[in-house]
């Protein structure tokens, strides 16, 4: 009899490629991914790993198995979907991701609706970046994810996961107070060509969107400044030191010195929640998804 949590290790792996990776994924120490694997193998009697260099990688055997355990899972999923679905109650464990922004500004309302309307529902959540979000829900580390986009570069999301759109955020230029278009109603990308820019990490999504829209206005943006939280953005702003997209959710109280103008031609992100198609039928699911879309209309509202 194949043990499941030793197929979900094998999944993990097969999805992380690496044992400290899918020790990370599955929030284990890489010992207790490697004894896993060890009786695995000794369960099926056939070498599943083999060393590729200071790493490993799956034998014949190991990749025929992780395609069985996949499906497994997916079946497990919807066997537990299918019983929540008909006790109808939404009980049990549900862990949600979002990116920062979401994080602060949809999250804390979302999962106070969902104690106050479904007691019996524990909710655990995690900030992390729209792509790491995604793979998070793809592998069954989460149940959730609340990710984005920008309305000229989509973040692509894999077959098997259904979406919800939650709300669209508008994004403006913050600048220092005594920059020469602080006092503009509107302004347009393209006249700050010759401004020092503050940016999100390299590698990051919304670093490669800004890098990509500026380009496309006709100038290669000088990036002197990378910081992934807005307000530390924004303090470098407030210091003069660059500009800034700013989005609109979460932002809260525009630091002293910060001046927020709305660009011409709109910038949006669309902001949606995700999660598997193979747990659709799950009340908690359905019951976090509805907390967020009443979290994001509160928010659109005002």
């Amino acid at each position: 009899m194949l043990n499941l949590e030793r197929l979900r290790t094998l999944d993990a792996l097969a999805h992380h490629g690496s044992v400290s990776a899918a020790a990370e994924g599955l929030h284990v120490t890489t010992s207790a991914v490697s004894q896993q694997l060890a009786k695995l193998e000794r369960e099926v009697g056939q070498r599943l790993l083999a060393r590729n260099g200071r790493g490993v990688r799956l034998t014949d055997a190991g990749r025929l198995l992780a395609d069985h355990a996949a499906r497994i899972l997916s079946q497990v999923e919807v066997a537990q979907s299918d019983i929540e679905a008909q006790r109808g109650r939404v009980v049990g464990e549900v862990r949600i991701s979002a990116f920062p922004t979401a994080a602060r500004g949809l999250l804390p309302a979302a999962i106070r609706a969902l104690h106050e309307s479904h007691p019996e529902l524990r909710v655990r959540s995690r900030e992390l970046e729209p792509e790491a979000g995604i793979r998070g829900v793809v592998r069954g580390d989460l149940d959730l994810g609340v990710v984005l986009d920008w309305s000229n570069k989509r973040l692509p999301v894999p077959g098997g996961l259904a979406t919800a759109h939650l709300l669209d955020d508008a994004a403006d230029v913050a600048m220092p107070v005594d920059h020469p278009l602080a006092g503009r109603p509107e302004v347009d990308l393209e006249e700050f060509a010759d401004d020092d820019w503050v940016s999100w990490p390299e590698g990051e999504f919304c670093h490669d969107w800004l890098m990509f829209t500026l380009r496309s206005k006709g100038f290669e943006p000088r990036i002197a400044h990378l910081a992934g939280e807005y307000h530390t953005q924004l303090a470098l702003i407030a210091a003069g030191l660059g500009v800034c997209v700013a989005p609109r959710l979460g932002r809260g109280t525009v630091p002293e010195g910060v001046a927020v103008v709305p660009v011409r031609q709109k910038m949006h992100r669309h902001i949606h929640a995700v999660w598997r198609t193979d747990a659709d039928r799950r009340p908690s699911i359905r019951a976090a998804v509805e907390a967020l879309t009443e979290a994001a209309r509160a928010v659109d509202g005002g």
